[in-house]
C-alpha cells in the first residue's frame, strides 16, 4: 500500500465533548493596515536614522572592527510594533472565526477521512473508547461570510453531519443548518439565526497578489482549542492537492492554486483562515502534510480566489458548476517527450484518457494509445499534447487545472493548443459541467487532470462499467499485523462496501476498526480478498484487472480471509449504470 500522509485538518472526532469557542466585533480593516503601517514605518525610519549617521562616523575613522566587541541590541521598540502588529490583527479576524462541533453517525464522521488519534491534552475530559458509540462529534472552524448568518468552513467539517452547532467567541451558541456544498472546493456553507449586529463579516484578500515570504496567520481551532492564533510565512504557491484525501468510490479532482504555510495548523484548524498582516482572509486552511497527525510546518490552504468564486454560488444556488474538459492526463517530462519524438525540452499536459461523450471526446481530442516504460512503470504515450489554454502556456497538469478553474466558465467554448503528432494546431472545446457525485456513481470513473501516478491506491472499479463496488486497497505487513495476519500477507482488504451492490449482496464485509498508519487513519477489520475464480490477488490493481476483464452477470468465486479464517465468497458482477 502506498502511504500516504497528506490529512484534513478538521474534524477532531470526539464523544459527547463541547467546547467553547468565537465571537464576532467590528471590522476595520482599513483602520488597522493603515496603523500599524504607519507605526513599522515610523519606527524603522527611526532605527535608520540612528544607525546610518554612525556607520558613516565608523566608515570615515577607517577603525578596524573589533570582533570581540558584543553586537548592538535590537531597538525594543521594533519587537514592540510587531506584536502590537499580531494582537490587533488577532483582534480584528478573532471575533469573526467560530467554533464548529458536528454530530454524526461514527461511519458519516468517520468516512474515508484521514483522523488523527485524540491527544491527552491536560484539562480536557477523557472519553470512553468501549466500541460501541451511539454517536460521534467532530470539531473544526469557520468564519462569518455576512451579515445574513452564512458561514464557510470546509466541506469535510460538515459532510454527512446529522446536527451542526456553532459557538462564537462570547459564548454564543446556535444551531446551524446546511445551505450548500462543493466536495470539490472542499467548500461548504451553513447557516445560523442571529441578527446582524451579532456577526461581522471578514475581510477577503486578492489572493492572487500572495507572494511567498509574506507574513501569514492562522486563526481557528486546532484540537479543540478556540481561538489559537499562529504566525509564519507563505512557503509556496500554485500547489495542486485533490479535494478528497481519503479513499474515495469515484473520480478524484485536484483544488488548483494551493498557498503553503508553515503556520502550525493542526486537526481541528479546518475551515479557519489565514490572513495576512492587514487582517484580511488569503485563504481556508483545509490540510497538512504529516506523518504525526499534527503540524510539521507543511500546512495547505484554499486561496481566497476559489472561495470567492464558490461561495456565492452555494449561497444561491446550493452547490458550484465546476467547468469541465472530460480528460484526465499527466505532465510532460523529457523522458515521455522522447518516447514520442518530441524535443526533449517539450513541456506541457499530456491527455491519457478522455471520458466517453465528453467535451473533449466531442472536440476531437486523442489520449494516448501506445505505451512506454518510465522507471519501472508503465505510461501511455501518443496522444495530443496540450501547450496552451486560451493563449495561457501549459508547462505541466497543474497549468491545466488552474487554467481551467480560473479562467473556464460552463457552457464557453476555449481554444487549446495541441502538438499532434508533433505539429502544432488550435482545437475549439465547450466546456461541460463536471458530473456531480451522484452522475460519477454511475459513470466511468477518470481523474480529470490529475496526475494518476500522485493519487493513492483507488477502489477497485477505476473504470469499466462493470464492478464489484468496494473500497479496497492493498494489504500491508503493517495492516495484517495489526490485524493478526502473518506479515507477508497479500490481497486487498475491504475499506468500504457499496450498499445495493453486487459486494453487498454477496456478503463482503468492511473494516469497522481504526487504526492510524503514518498519520492516516485505515479502517481495518474487513475482509482480505485473497483470490479471484482462483487466481492469487496480490494488490488492488490485479483485482481491478481481473473485473475488468469479466462481464455484468458473471458469477466469480472470491476467497477471502474474515477473521482469520478462509472462505468462499460467490458475488454476481454486475453493470454500472444499472
Amino acid at each position: 500500500m502506498r502511504k500516504k500522509s497528506l490529512m484534513f485538518v478538521s474534524l477532531l472526532v470526539l464523544v459527547s465533548f463541547l467546547l467553547s469557542a468565537c465571537s464576532v466585533v467590528p471590522a476595520v480593516s482599513d483602520q488597522v493596515s493603515s496603523t500599524v503601517k504607519n507605526e513599522v514605518s515610523r519606527l524603522v525610519q527611526e532605527q535608520l536614522d540612528q544607525i546610518l549617521p554612525q556607520a558613516q562616523v565608523a566608515e570615515s575613522a577607517s577603525q578596524p572592527a573589533n570582533e570581540d566587541a558584543p553586537a548592538a541590541p535590537v531597538d525594543p521598540s521594533l519587537l514592540a510594533a510587531y506584536e502590537r502588529t499580531l494582537t490587533e490583527i488577532y483582534d480584528f479576524v478573532n471575533p469573526s472565526v467560530v467554533n464548529i462541533r458536528v454530530v454524526a453517525s461514527p461511519q458519516a464522521v468517520l468516512g474515508g477521512q484521514e483522523l488523527p488519534e485524540i491527544p491527552n491534552i491536560p484539562g480536557l475530559p477523557e472519553f470512553p473508547d468501549d466500541g460501541n458509540l451511539p454517536f460521534s462529534q467532530g470539531l473544526g472552524s469557520g468564519f462569518v461570510w455576512d451579515e445574513q448568518g452564512h458561514i464557510v468552513t470546509n466541506n469535510h467539517v460538515v459532510e454527512g453531519a446529522e446536527k451542526i452547532e456553532v459557538t462564537f467567541h462570547d459564548g454564543t451558541v446556535a444551531e446551524a443548518e446546511l445551505v450548500g456544498a462543493d466536495p470539490d472546493s472542499d467548500l461548504a456553507v451553513i447557516k445560523v439565526d442571529m441578527p446582524e449586529d451579532q456577526l461581522l463579516p471578514v475581510v477577503m484578500a486578492d489572493s492572487d497578489q500572495v507572494k511567498v515570504g509574506q507574513l501569514s496567520i492562522a486563526i481557528g481551532n486546532p484540537f479543540g482549542l478556540d481561538g489559537t492564533m499562529t504566525v509564519g510565512i507563505v512557503s509556496a504557491l500554485g500547489r495542486s492537492l485533490p479535494s478528497e484525501l481519503g479513499f474515495t468510490s469515484g473520480p478524484s479532482y485536484s483544488i488548483p492554486n494551493i498557498i503553503q504555510t508553515d503556520a502550525p495548523i493542526n486537526p481541528g484548524n479546518s475551515g479557519g483562515v489565514l490572513v495576512d498582516n492587514e487582517g484580511q482572509v488569503i485563504g481556508v486552511t483545509f490540510a497538512i502534510e504529516s506523518s504525526s497527525g499534527s503540524s510539521a510546518g507543511i500546512g495547505f490552504v484554499i486561496p481566497a480566489a476559489i472561495v470567492k468564486r464558490v461561495v456565492p454560488e452555494l449561497i444561491t444556488n446550493g452547490k458550484y458548476e465546476h467547468p469541465y474538459l472530460g480528460l484526465s492526463g499527466i505532465s510532460l517530462t523529457p523522458d515521455l517527450a522522447k518516447a514520442m519524438g518530441l524535443e526533449v525540452a517539450q513541456r506541457g499536459a499530456l491527455v491519457e484518457t478522455v471520458v466517453p461523450d465528453g467535451p473533449a471526446e466531442t472536440a476531437g481530442l486523442r489520449p494516448s494509445d501506445e505505451e512506454t516504460t518510465v522507471d519501472g512503470q508503465a505510461i501511455g504515450v501518443g496522444g495530443d499534447v496540450i501547450t496552451a489554454f486560451q493563449g495561457l502556456p501549459i508547462k505541466e497538469i497543474d497549468d491545466l487545472i488552474a487554467h481551467l478553474s480560473t479562467q473556464g466558465q460552463v457552457g464557453q467554448e476555449v481554444t487549446l493548443t495541441i502538438l499532434r503528432d508533433g505539429q502544432e494546431q488550435d482545437v475549439q472545446v465547450t466546456l461541460g459541467a463536471r458530473p456531480t457525485e451522484e452522475q460519477r456513481a454511475a459513470q466511468i470513473p477518470t481523474e480529470e487532470e490529475s496526475d494518476q501516478s500522485q493519487q493513492p491506491d483507488q477502489p477497485e472499479q477505476p473504470s469499466g462499467k462493470v464492478y464489484l463496488g468496494i473500497v479496497g486497497m492493498t494489504l500491508d505487513p503493517v495492516i495484517a499485523t495489526a490485524m493478526e495476519l502473518q506479515p507477508d500477507q497479500t490481497g486487498v482488504l475491504v475499506i468500504d462496501v457499496t450498499k445495493g451492490s453486487p459486494a453487498d449482496d454477496a456478503g463482503l464485509r468492511a473494516g469497522d476498526e481504526q487504526l492510524s498508519v503514518q498519520g492516516e487513519t485505515v479502517m481495518i477489520g474487513g475482509d482480505v480478498i485473497t483470490e479471484f475464480n482462483g487466481q492469487s490477488i496480490a494488490g488492488i490493481e490485479e483485482l481491478v484487472k481481473l473485473i475488468q476483464g469479466s462481464e455484468a452477470g458473471d458469477e466469480v468465486t472470491l476467497t477471502v480471509l474474515r477473521g482469520g479464517e478462509a472462505i468462499e465468497v460467490q458475488a454476481i458482477l454486475a453493470d454500472r449504470t444499472q
